[in-house]
C-alpha cells in the first residue's frame, strides 16, 4: 500500500506492507486525513510523543471504512464509516484502537469533513470542559482561534455558555471570520495593547479562562489579560516554547496554569476521553452544530504541497488529504 513515510529527503510516497490488526484495534481504508501542526513535526523528522523519525508513517487523524476488526472488538463491523485518532494515518490503510474510533455520526457527512474532527474535538473538549471546567455566564479567549483546534474551541465555548467569546490572530482577514464560529470579539496576539482590549472588553476584570495555544510572546499578557482565579490551559506553543513569565503576576491574580498534551497519557485515559466527547457532544456533532471549514484539499500524492500550505501559516481551518 501507499503511505507517506519520513525519509531522510523529507516526506515520500512509499510502497509499504499494509498492516493487520492486533485483538484490540480495527483496520480502517483511509479516505481522508486531516493535518495538524505535530504532522508538521513529524514530517521534519521531529520526535512528538512516541513516534518520530526515519521510517514513520506521517498522520494522526483520518476517516475512512472499517475492513478488519481484531478479536476484542465490539460493536463494530466491516464496512462501519468511522473517524479515528491514531497514528500513521497517512496511506492507504490504517491501524486505530477501537476506544479511539467513533462511527461517522451523519450518513450524508463526507470523509473529508469526518476527518478534520477528531483532534480537535477530543483537544478543545478536554481543554475547555475537563480541564477549564467552564461554566454557563463566563468568558473565555481563545489564542491562535482560526486554526482548525481554535475554531472548534471557538464553537464549544459558545455551545456551553460562554457570554464572552474572543479569539486572536494575527491575520485580519482570518479575524474577521472568526465571528462565524462563535468570537464576540476577535484581537491581534501581536498588538501590544491585546491584552488592555480584552480587559476593556470584560469590564476591567479580565476573562475566566484562557485557552492557549500559543505560549511563548504571549505568557505575560495572558497573565494580564486572565481574571483573578482564572484558569489558563496550555495547550499549544506555537509562539515559542520558552518566555518570560511574570511569576508575582500569576500570583496576585490566583491563576490556575494548567498544562495538557496526548503525548504522556495513557490508551485508557485517551479511550476515556474519546467516550467523553461522544456522550457530551455527539448530538451536537451529529446536528451540525460543530463542524470546520476545509481551507484546501490535496491527493495523498501531494502531501507535500500540503505540509507546505500548513508550514505557511496561511490556512483559515483546516487543511486535508484525499486518499483516493
Amino acid at each position: 500500500m501507499r503511505a507517506a513515510v519520513v525519509t531522510e529527503n523529507g516526506v515520500e510516497i512509499k510502497d509499504v506492507a499494509q498492516p493487520e490488526p492486533q485483538p484490540h484495534e480495527v483496520l480502517v481504508r483511509v479516505r481522508a486525513c486531516g493535518l495538524n501542526r505535530a504532522d508538521l513535526m513529524v514530517a521534519s523528522g521531529m520526535a512528538h510523543g512516541a513516534i518520530g523519525g526515519a521510517g514513520t508513517i506521517v498522520g494522526q487523524e483520518f476517516s475512512g471504512e472499517i475492513v478488519a476488526v481484531g478479536a476484542e472488538v465490539k460493536g463494530m463491523k466491516e464496512g462501519d464509516r468511522v473517524m479515528c485518532h491514531g497514528t500513521a494515518s497517512w496511506a492507504d490503510y490504517a491501524l486505530a484502537d477501537w476506544g479511539r474510533t467513533v462511527p461517522i455520526p451523519d450518513a450524508n457527512m463526507s470523509f473529508e469533513q469526518a476527518a478534520t474532527l477528531p483532534v480537535a474535538l477530543y483537544t478543545m473538549h478536554n481543554a475547555i470542559v475537563t480541564n477549564a471546567k467552564i461554566q454557563p455566564g463566563e468568558t473565555i479567549l481563545i489564542q491562535g482561534a482560526s486554526s482548525g483546534v481554535g475554531l472548534m474551541a471557538l464553537q464549544i465555548a459558545k455551545l456551553k455558555g460562554a457570554k464572552t467569546v474572543i479569539g486572536t490572530s494575527t491575520n485580519s482577514e482570518r479575524r474577521a471570520k472568526l465571528r462565524d464560529f462563535g468570537a464576540d470579539l476577535a484581537v491581534d496576539s501581536k498588538d501590544p495593547n491585546w491584552a488592555d482590549t480584552v480587559l476593556k472588553a470584560t469590564d476591567g476584570k479580565g476573562v475566566d479562562i484562557i485557552i492557549d495555544q500559543l505560549s511563548g510572546y504571549v505568557a505575560n499578557d495572558n497573565l494580564k489579560a486572565t481574571a483573578i482565579m482564572g484558569r489558563i490551559i496550555n495547550v499549544g506553543r506555537l509562539g515559542g516554547f520558552n518566555g518570560n513569565f511574570d511569576f508575582d503576576l500569576h500570583a496576585a491574580r490566583r491563576i490556575q496554569y494548567i498544562g495538557v498534551t496526548f503525548r504522556t497519557r495513557s490508551i485508557e485515559e485517551i479511550r476515556a476521553i474519546t467516550k467523553e466527547v461522544q456522550q457530551d457532544l455527539g448530538k451536537d456533532i451529529e446536528a451540525g452544530k460543530l463542524s470546520l471549514p476545509i481551507d484546501q484539499s490535496f491527493k495523498l500524492e501531494d502531501v507535500n504541497d500540503a505540509l507546505a500550505k500548513m508550514k505557511a501559516n496561511e490556512h483559515f481551518g483546516k487543511i486535508t488529504l484525499v486518499v483516493d
